[in-house]
C-alpha cells in the first residue's frame, strides 16, 4: 500500500517529465486500480483450485518485475503498461488474508487480521507524507528504487517461510469465460468511474463504458447460475448473509473513506481562503493520525474480538466513525483536522478488521480466496465512487476568487462539509448492515450462526 500511494504526491512531475495531459496522467492511477479489480476474482478462485501460496508468489514475482519496470520507464506508454500490470498487486491481500485464516487456530485469527489491516491503513497514510518527501528531493523514482529490494525480499520470504494452503479445491474448474467477461464489465465500469471528472461524465466514452460494463451483466448472471460451483461470480456465496454484509460494507468504508480523504487533501492542500495553502508534504503529515490509530487500535480490537464477538465491533466502528466525519466538518482550524480525522480512524480500523473477520470465518476454507477477493472487488468499487462523488460536490459548490490577473473557481467551506456529512451517512448505513449480521466469535456465535466454517 506504501509503494502504490506514494506515486500520487508526483502525478504532476510526471506528467512534466513525460510531456502528457492531466487527463492522461490520471491513467497512472487509474489503470492500476483497473486491471486489479478485474483480475481480482480471477486470482481467487486460481487461489482456491492450486493453493493460495503458489499464487500469492506467482503474483508477487510478476508485482516485482513491474514495479522494477516501472521504476526505469523509458516513456509514458511502457510507464502505463508496467503501472497497469502492478495492479496485480490487489490481489496479495486477499490471498494473505485466507492463508491467515487456514493456518491460524481460529482464536487467534481476528489477533492477525487485525494486524493485516494495520499495515493497509499504515501503508496508505505514510506513502503520502514520506512519498513527497523523496520525490521532492531525489525524483519519483527513487521511490520505486528504494521500494523494489523489499518487494523482492518479500517474495523470497513467503517462498521460504509460508506454508501452502491446507485446503484446495482440486475438482473445481476454472471459469475462465466467467472470469473473462466479469473483468471487462469491472474494468470498464471502474474506469468510468475513475476518469468521469477527467473526460466529462456526460461523454460519449465514459456513458458508453458504463453502459457496455452493466450490459455484460446481464447475460453473466444465468451463465454464472449454470456454471454452479465452478462459478467465478458464485452466488450461493455472495448470499450467505455474513457474505453480503462484508461485501455491502466494503463497498461503503471504499466509498467514505476515498469521498473523505479527497476532500480532507484539497482542503488541506487549497489556497486561501478555500483552505489552508498547505503544500503536499506538510498535508501528509496531518494524514499521520490515521497511519497512527490503525497502529494502535487493529491489533487490541483483535484480541477483544476473540472474547467479545466481531458483531459489537461492526456496530461501534460504524457509529465512532459517523461521528468523526461529522466533527471533521465543524473543524474550523487546520488542527482540528487530525484531532476528528483520529475519531473517524478508529471507527473505521474497527470496521476493518471486524468485516474481514466477518468474512473469513464465515465462507468454507475451499472457498475463501474467491470470497475474498470479491469482497477486494466491492471495496474497490467503493473507492471508485467516492473519488468522482467528492470532485463533482467540490467542483459544483464554487465562488470565483481574484489570483493576480485571474480569476478561479474555489470550493466554498459548504462543500467540504457536505463530502463528510456524505461520508458520515455512509457509516450509518455501515451500521444497519452491520445489524443483519450473524455473530462468528465470542459467547454468542453458537446461538447466532452455524455456517459453512462452524
Amino acid at each position: 500500500m506504501y509503494i502504490e500511494i506514494m506515486l500520487t504526491p508526483s502525478l504532476p512531475e510526471i506528467q512534466q517529465q513525460y510531456g502528457v495531459t492531466s487527463a492522461q496522467v490520471s491513467l497512472v492511477l487509474a489503470l492500476y486500480t483497473v486491471f486489479g479489480t478485474a483480475i481480482n476474482p480471477i486470482v481467487g478462485k486460481l487461489g482456491d483450485i492450486y493453493g493460495k501460496k503458489k499464487i500469492l508468489t506467482i503474483i508477487l514475482v510478476c508485482y516485482s518485475v513491474m514495479v522494477t519496470l516501472t521504476s526505469f520507464a523509458p516513456n509514458f506508454n511502457v510507464l502505463l503498461v508496467s503501472r497497469t500490470f502492478q495492479g496485480i498487486g490487489l490481489g496479495i491481500f486477499p490471498l494473505a488474508f485466507s492463508l491467515v485464516r487456514e493456518q491460524f487456530p481460529r482464536e487467534l485469527v481476528p489477533k492477525a487480521q487485525g494486524l493485516l489491516s494495520a499495515m493497509f491503513g499504515a501503508g496508505l497514510a505514510l506513502g503520502l507524507p514520506l512519498g513527497a518527501f523523496v520525490a521532492n528531493d531525489y525524483g519519483w523514482q527513487t521511490n520505486y528504487h528504494i521500494a523494489t529490494p523489499f518487494v523482492i525480499a518479500l517474495t523470497v520470504l513467503i517462498v521460504i517461510t509460508v506454508r501452502e494452503s491446507v485446503y484446495r479445491n482440486i475438482k473445481a474448474r476454472m471459469d475462465y469465460v466467467g472470469a473473462g467477461v466479469l473483468g471487462v464489465s469491472l474494468a470498464l465500469i471502474v474506469l468510468a468511474l475513475s476518469e468521469g471528472s477527467a473526460w466529462g461524465w456526460t461523454s460519449a466514452p465514459v456513458l458508453g463504458m458504463i453502459v457496455v460494463g452493466v450490459a455484460l451483466l446481464v447475460p453473466l448472471f444465468p451463465f454464472e447460475r449454470r456454471m454452479k460451483e465452478n462459478a467465478v461470480l458464485n452466488f450461493r456465496q455472495l448470499s450467505i448473509r455474513n457474505v453480503l454484509v462484508s461485501n455491502i460494507i466494503g463497498v461503503i468504508v471504499g466509498m467514505g473513506m476515498l469521498l473523505s480523504f479527497q476532500s480532507i487533501v484539497f482542503q488541506l492542500e487549497d489556497i486561501k481562503p478555500a483552505g489552508y495553502g498547505f503544500d503536499i508534504f506538510t498535508a501528509g503529515l496531518y494524514l499521520l493520525p490515521l497511519a497512527i490509530v490503525m497502529l494502535i487500535v487493529t491489533y487490541p480490537v483483535g484480541v477483544l474480538i476473540s472474547r467479545i464477538g466481531v458483531k459489537p465491533f461492526l456496530i461501534a466502528g460504524s457509529v465512532i466513525g459517523s461521528i468523526g466525519f461529522v466533527l471533521i466538518s465543524t473543524a474550523t482550524t487546520a488542527a482540528q483536522i487530525p484531532e476528528y480525522l483520529s475519531v473517524a480512524s478508529v471507527g473505521l480500523a474497527m470496521l476493518m478488521v471486524s468485516m474481514q473477520n466477518l468474512l473469513v470465518l464465515t465462507v468454507k476454507p475451499s472457498e475463501m480466496g474467491l470470497a475474498t477477493s470479491m469482497n477486494t472487488v466491492f471495496r474497490n468499487v467503493g473507492s471508485s465512487l467516492g473519488a468522482p462523488i467528492a470532485g463533482s460536490i467540490l467542483s459544483t459548490f464554487t465562488f470565483q476568487a481574484v489570483l493576480g490577473r485571474f480569476t478561479i473557481a474555489l470550493p466554498t467551506q459548504a462543500a467540504f462539509q457536505y463530502t463528510y456529512y456524505i461520508a458520515a451517512i455512509t457509516f450509518v448505513f455501515s451500521l444497519i448492515a452491520s445489524l443483519f449480521a450473524h455473530e462468528v466469535m465470542g459467547k454468542r456465535a453458537k446461538e447466532e450462526f452455524s455456517g459453512p466454517s462452524s
